[in-house]
């Protein structure tokens, strides 16, 4: 799950971004508006962390022109302001979720958590396909009950395909979700992941498939 952290306080950024890729996130982080709305537009996020205190374009129109543009992705509005007329406001101009400074990170672990069920349809913390499943709170997978030892790379492949169990996710789609902006991302290395991957879960009912010219799909393998 790849996460865009627009602040422009460096501390916080930089141990946001500590924690949140500590968790196994991918994690980019931006602490200018402009910089932070051309990223949104050519750039695929599952969450949007956001400051509205920004130079040269604050959060409230970076927030705008996402919704005006129909990009729907998680927004969780980060603020100093902590009234009620400021939180019925973003609220009403299309933030999904609101902290204020300071915050606990357990709690905006837990809001994050609950915004990526939310935005893939879930509300179960529990995933399954088969007997393999996804504890999207300890981030743990699992076949019959056993813990399945996986890198960080192979468990963001493997949680993207889990929240999308039965539909096609490309190559790109995948690419966008598990490299940041400071990497080189690499169709030859997602193929590698998958193969590994596939070896890791061949003791369970879930297989990952290969739709050639599409990209890779999750599903229970029927025994009948």
């Amino acid at each position: 799950m790849r996460i865009l952290v627009v602040e422009d306080n460096a501390e916080l950024a930089q141990w946001l971004g500590r924690t949140l890729r500590a968790e196994k996130y991918t994690v980019d982080c931006i602490a200018d508006g402009m910089d932070a709305d051309f990223a949104l537009r050519s750039e695929k996020y599952n969450l949007v962390i956001l400051d509205l205190a920004l130079p040269r374009m604050d959060g409230r129109e970076i927030l705008r022109r996402m919704r005006t543009r129909q990009d729907a992705t998680p927004v969780l509005v980060l603020t100093a302001n902590n009234t009620i007329q400021s939180r019925v406001s973003e609220l009403d101009e299309g933030a999904d979720d609101y902290m204020a400074k300071p915050f606990e990170i357990e709690e905006l672990e837990a809001r994050i958590r609950m915004l990526l069920r939310r935005s893939s349809g879930q509300a179960n913390p529990q995933l399954a396909c088969g007997d393999l499943t996804y504890n999207t709170n300890t981030r743990e997978f699992q076949v019959a009950r056993q813990v399945l030892a996986l890198t960080p790379r192979e468990r963001a492949v493997l949680e993207l395909l889990m929240r999308k169990t039965g539909t096609t996710v490309t190559k790109p789609a995948i690419a966008q979700s598990l490299f940041s902006m400071d990497e080189d991302s690499s169709i030859d290395a997602i193929e590698i992941y998958v193969h590994r991957l596939r070896k890791k879960i061949e003791s369970s009912s879930a297989r990952i498939i290969t739709l050639r010219g599409l990209g890779y799909l999750l599903r229970q393998e029927d025994h009948a």
